[in-house]
């Protein structure tokens, strides 16, 4: 069992409530395309593409999906149309058990005093101070002892809001106001991280900046002064993606991907939109873990992202 105690019945229902949008789209979109058919033949194929592209799966990932399910039609010779949930979810399932071979139950602290760094990353608007504050209950929620800090300087709004989360959450936070160095607030943080023995110390950055070069720029200045601190810190760079957008989400993903090393991604808002496939074709495009998806305003509804739960809820 990792950190935290997930999907219990309650979770599992708060997941498949999320996801509520999102089944129903494709699986009223899929009931229309196999009207008046018996078996999974080529019209029925394409008619499953158009779907999931529609769904924000990706083109890509779409046509990885879209062979897989010609190879089992080729190799059975048969599948009827009633079959075609069971094998779309196994199919779907398959591909993202081989993108991300990364467990979060397998989650490990460091050994010894060092605390275990986020860096946590995000255009303005994806809801990335809300998931860093929903972090900060989960990991104080589990036992453990939170640090945060406000490295995102070029908004005051972003200063006060993570100081807003802080208070409600009950956490401590190094926070040097707006138009402060954001990789003096980062080394400062870290500092105090390891004078208090912290067990998590999360770091909001600058949310937009003006190109990639500056943003490359930023985010390498504190990785260093981190490392000066904590050697191999950040232990985390989570990219935090607003699922609703869709495709918009894909590019931001490729941009940040390009800029910084990013080795784990939160989507947000599941709950409000019917593009969740949004997360399989992120998956699989990035093969980078998704780590925690928001699939709710609740401090709760920030859930450790299971795969097989996820496709479980996706087709019950």
């Amino acid at each position: 069992m990792g950190i935290f105690s997930i999907f219990s019945k309650e979770k599992k229902e708060d997941l498949d409530k999320g996801l509520s949008k999102t089944k129903e789209s494709v699986f009223t979109k899929i009931s229309k395309a196999i009207i008046g058919k018996s078996s999974v033949d080529d019209d029925v194929l394409d008619n499953l593409e158009e779907i999931l592209v529609s769904s924000d799966v990706g083109v890509e990932t779409t046509l990885k999906i879209i062979e897989r399910i010609q190879n089992r039609v080729s190799k059975d010779k048969y599948i009827g149309t009633d079959q075609l949930n069971r094998i779309l979810k196994e199919e779907i399932a398959d591909l993202l058990n081989e993108n991300d071979a990364v467990n979060r139950e397998d989650f490990a602290f460091p050994t010894g005093d060092t605390p275990y760094v986020i860096m946590v990353v995000g255009v303005n608007g994806v809801g990335k101070t809300t998931t860093i504050g929903k972090l900060a209950y989960q990991f104080k929620s589990a036992g453990k002892s939170v640090l945060l800090g406000a490295s995102d300087t070029f908004r005051a709004a972003a200063v006060d809001q993570l100081n807003i989360w802080a208070n409600r959450v009950d956490v401590p936070i190094v926070s040097q106001g707006m138009n402060a160095d954001p990789a003096s607030v980062a080394f400062d943080t870290v500092t105090s991280a390891l004078a208090r023995k912290s067990d998590v110390v999360i770091i909001d950055t600058a949310g937009r900046l003006h190109n990639k070069v500056n943003l490359m720029n930023e985010l390498s200045k504190i990785k260093r002064v981190m490392q000066k601190v904590i050697p191999d810190a950040p232990h985390e760079v989570l990219l935090v993606l607003d699922a609703s957008t869709g495709q918009n989400a894909i590019e931001q993903a490729r941009q940040f991907t390009a800029a910084t090393e990013v080795n784990a991604l939160a989507l947000t808002k599941l709950d409000g939109t019917a593009k969740g496939g949004v997360v399989i074709g992120i998956s699989d495009q990035f093969k980078i873990p998704v780590r925690y998806i928001g699939i709710g305003e609740k401090m709760e509804d920030l859930q450790v992202f299971n795969k097989q739960a996820f496709v479980d809820s996706l087709f019950s």
